[in-house]
């Protein structure tokens, strides 16, 4: 994987599967903390990171798809602390 460029509406493809954890931890940190509900935002934060450290994806998405990415990690790793 570690050549993989995918095309345009792969990469649009990726980014529309990384709002699916964007969406679940802005959800799922508006509700108390379980230990189960921890591990899920953690796993779906750390699956953002890894996105965003692929530079295809990073600069796929808009100035505004980044902000929410960042501020989902940032809320996630809050709420998983």
């Amino acid at each position: 994987m570690e050549n993989y460029t995918p095309t345009p509406e792969e990469v649009q493809n990726h980014i529309k599967a990384a709002f699916d954890s964007v969406n679940l931890i802005n959800e799922v940190v508006t509700k108390p903390a379980t230990d189960e509900t921890k591990a899920n935002v953690k796993r779906n934060y750390e699956h953002l990171e890894v996105m965003l450290a692929k530079t295809w994806f990073s600069e796929g998405l808009t100035p505004t798809q980044k902000t929410d990415i960042d501020s989902a990690i940032s809320a996630g790793k809050s709420y998983s602390a």
